[in-house]
């Protein structure tokens, strides 16, 4: 609202009920949500689901009840968890409502009273105090040195100062704008009085919500592939079961076993574990993460990590410690490091007085830039309580914008001290003397030149510059004619420093393929000069303002983020923006954040990464990882984690293709070839079982190694069956089936076509357990260590085992239709399905020695 719709009485009962009418509550809107059971119905769409629903029904119908139970229940299972992680999800919108204040006191029919904030219309008249959180959107209409933290809606963690002004700030970036504060923010300092403009979902947070709503998740790399692969093996699936049915019929097989034989095909050859293992692996991994300090949200996420190759980062308490630190100063006319100061020297001694007590924080709690100067005086010694309560203030003048400055007077051996403190605009017009090694005579204009050219270098460096002088008073009471004639005692510069391992951190990036960008909510010149000491700007990289992006189309923008490193003063429509235009150029994009503001960008990323220690619960649900020590480096740990992942994942999947390619090779010559039945249905399902599980497990969880981050990232537009991947898993295959054709041969050589069938079954079984190693990775098993994978020596041994029971347990010929073997018979199985473990080892040794 633009017109002021109170007078100095508050609103009336009458206004308020009209105007509740019209606006409505104070709260944001939640979209109606789609109920578990329809959530849970979603996750059997897939295309390979389908087919198995199809074969579980006929499996069914021809009695074979223990199939049906085993696909259904893995099924079921892929649904729920599906159906887990959707709801999780939904958690964003419900923290965003929690943001607004409980209770607020408002001026209502002359009369000052606490309502519930939900209840506050557009024109009421609100106080705040220090701690409230302010309820909605509103103009100032008195301050009282008001500071307010916008943190959680602009990324800047300094206090803004607050004061009322009719100019119109609409056009400025939402930190600049000084005579309005936000549903959200924290009220650090002083009080107020202020106008409700605007409640509810029409508020900044309001904006936020509705681009919350609106944004819509992307499926990750491995989800795009996975659904294409299904897709192309459906099609290629139905087809063969169609001609092997069509096979069987002409042969003289009756329509039903015709049939079911070619159910159990298509069983056999859909890699229905894969979605389980995949989902089993990632989360054993996320253990691996956790270790790390990377919670993972949603076990998608973690094989996106393995794809980034832009990395959008919050600055502050992510790249850099989140406070404010002393850097340099400047006294006695020289530049010094905040290490270097004399406890003996008298304007050292005076400095570190004048920042206790000239500021109202505590090394803990405060104004980050106050606490920087109270931790600089603690660092020498100096117990800021007992100062205080033996030297208590006398008088003050609060700091405000317009004087930009901030006076204390105390008193000090027999006389009164005004020490002051602010920007040096300010103050250098007041300056009459300065102090140099405890002498204090006139200042010259050298001295003056001097002084402006130290505050612009530390400006240039990213500080944040403060000026300090002090005078003699003759009396304890002082007004703003008392500011001036000072002695100028010096200037320190500040600045929240980058982490140590951030820097590191970067170099990894960048030797990883992956570029880093800073998009934070403060000023260009600071976010350049960290930017420049981690690592992330470069000679030749260019540096944004909100406002630039806010002037460049979305086509300009794409044409121009691969020059950018840096985003300063941005909002949360321009980190969406940013964010898709490197979605547009295809690349995997991973965002971090911490407010309120950062929700929708985190949800629109590939992957949204949110702070664990001072994120808000908003961002953190809006992100699928948290970082539990807000540390940038970890998110590098975590992409190494990533990509072995979707190595070993990729793995798995060959390893299951590579061997259901071998079966379905063995009955298609066996049906070409107008040969028995190589295998029969219950065999197909019992092979499936035994090595479709926990060999593929162990295969998904192999030990990474670093060398990963030599890799470039992975091309989103890649899908998993590359040429060179498909040509190793049907070359496998083919292998393979070599040597269960032989073995059916030497079976059927006697005349026998059970004994042809179980030599078959057998081969195909432990020749695919064998094949587990073959995937551990690109070297030769022993070159990646034979032991190191436990688990996949585990699974050996119980497949081992199993197949061996079924084999010398005549009770279960019958159920499995298998034969007994002669000794030679059974040997030449152990051979013959070794041989092609043997051969690829071989060519492992040799392709990578």
């Amino acid at each position: 609202m633009e017109e002021d719709m109170a007078s100095v009485k508050g609103l009336t009962t009458e206004q308020v009920k009209k105007l509740q009418e019209q606006y409505g509550k104070n709260a944001l809107i939640e979209e109606e949500k789609e109920s578990i059971f329809l959530v849970f119905l979603k996750q059997f769409k897939d295309a390979l689901v389908m087919i198995l629903i199809a074969a579980s029904i006929v499996s069914a119908v021809s009695g074979n009840i223990e199939s049906t139970f085993v696909i259904i229940l893995v099924l079921i299972v892929n649904a729920v968890i599906g159906t887990v992680q959707h709801v999780k999800a939904q958690k964003s919108m419900d923290s965003l409502r929690k943001l607004s204040a409980p209770k607020s006191k408002v001026m209502r029919d002359g009369n000052k009273v606490e309502i519930d904030a939900f209840d506050l219309v557009p024109g009421d008249l609100v106080f705040v105090e220090a701690g409230d959180i302010i309820p909605a959107d509103a103009k100032i209409i008195e301050s009282y040195s008001l500071l307010v933290n916008e943190n959680s809606l602009t990324g800047e963690s300094n206090s803004v100062e607050k004061s009322p002004s009719a100019e119109d700030m609409s056009d400025l970036p939402l930190g600049d704008r000084t005579n309005v504060v936000y549903s959200g923010s924290l009220v650090n300092y002083g009080r107020a009085v202020i106008q409700i403009t605007k409640i509810g979902m029409e508020t900044e947070i309001g904006n936020i919500a509705k681009l919350l709503g609106e944004t819509k998740e992307k499926m990750t790399p491995l989800q795009k592939a996975l659904d294409s692969f299904g897709k192309n093996l459906t099609i290629v699936i139905l087809v063969l079961c169609a001609l092997i049915f069509g096979i069987y019929v002409y042969h003289g097989n009756s329509i039903m076993e015709s049939l079911l034989f070619a159910i159990a095909l298509a069983v056999a050859a859909i890699p229905e574990g894969l979605n389980p293992i995949i989902t089993i692996v990632l989360s054993l991994e996320t253990q691996k993460l956790a270790k790390q300090n990377a919670i993972v949200k949603e076990l998608k996420s973690v094989e996106s990590l393995g794809s980034i190759s832009i990395i959008c980062s919050d600055k502050t308490g992510t790249l850099t410690q989140n406070k404010m630190t002393v850097k340099k100063l400047y006294l006695d006319a020289k530049v010094l490091q905040e290490t270097a100061l004399q406890a003996e020297n008298t304007t050292h001694k005076m400095m570190l007085e004048e920042c206790i007590f000239c500021s109202d924080a505590t090394e803990t709690v405060g104004d980050p830039t106050e606490t920087a100067l109270v931790v600089l005086a603690a660092n020498y010694g100096h117990d800021v309580q007992a100062l205080k309560e033996e030297h208590p203030r006398l008088s003050e003048i609060p700091f405000d914008s317009d004087r930009k400055l901030m006076s204390a007077v105390y008193a000090k051996e027999d006389k009164y001290i005004m020490y002051t403190k602010g920007a040096l605009d300010s103050l250098l017009p007041r300056l009459v003397k300065i102090d140099i090694d405890g002498e204090v005579r006139d200042i010259t204009e050298a001295d003056i030149e001097r002084i402006k050219l130290v505050n612009e270098k530390f400006a240039e460096d990213g500080m944040r510059v403060l000026s300090f002088g002090y005078r003699y008073m003759k009396s304890k009471d002082i007004t703003l004619f008392d500011e001036e004639k000072y002695v100028f005692l010096g200037l320190v510069g500040m600045i929240d420093p980058p982490r140590e391992e951030s820097i590191q951190a970067v170099a990894e990036c960048r030797r990883a393929g992956i570029k880093p960008i800073m998009i934070t909510g403060d000023h260009k010149i600071t976010a350049r000069t960290i930017a420049r000491q981690i690592g992330i700007f470069e000679e030749g990289d260019l540096v944004l303002e909100g406002v630039d992006v806010e002037k460049l189309s979305q086509e300009e923008l794409i044409e121009m983020v691969p020059k950018v490193s840096v985003y300063a003063r941005v909002s949360p429509e321009h980190k969406i923006r940013i964010v898709s235009a490197w979605q547009s150029l295809w690349k995997i994009c991973a965002m971090t954040g911490d407010g309120v503001n950062d929700a929708p960008a985190l949800k629109r990323a590939d992957i949204g990464i949110a702070m664990g220690i001072t994120g808000t619960e908003v961002s953190k649900n809006a992100a699928s990882l948290i970082l539990a020590d807000d540390n940038f480096s970890t998110i590098v740990k975590a992409i190494t984690i990533g990509r072995n992942i979707y190595r070993n994942i990729k793995n798995s999947i060959g390893f299951l293709l590579s061997g259901n390619m071998a079966a379905i090779l063995a009955v298609v010559y066996a049906s070409f070839a107008n040969l028995p039945v190589i295998f029969s249905a219950v065999q197909l399902l019992f092979i499936n079982l035994l090595t479709d599980s926990l060999p593929a497990i162990a295969v998904g969880v192999e030990p990474g190694n670093e060398d990963v981050l030599d890799e470039k990232p992975r091309d989103p537009k890649e899908g998993i069956l590359t040429r060179d991947f498909l040509q190793r898993i049907s070359l496998e295959g083919i292998l393979i089936m070599i040597f269960i054709v032989i073995a059916f041969h030497i079976g059927l050589a006697g005349g026998n076509a059970l004994k042809g069938s179980t030599m078959a079954f057998s081969v195909l079984c432990l020749a695919r357990l064998f094949h587990g190693f073959n995937y551990r990775g690109k070297r030769n098993i022993f070159a990646i260590g034979f032991l190191k994978n436990k688990m996949a020596i585990a699974a050996f041994f119980i497949g081992f085992v199993l197949l061996n029971g079924v084999l010398f347990t005549p009770a279960l010929y019958k159920t499995f239709g298998i034969a007994a073997l002669n000794l030679e018979q059974y040997l030449m199985i152990y051979v013959l399905a070794f041989f092609p473990t043997v051969i690829l080892q071989i060519v492992k040794w040799i392709k990578y020695r």
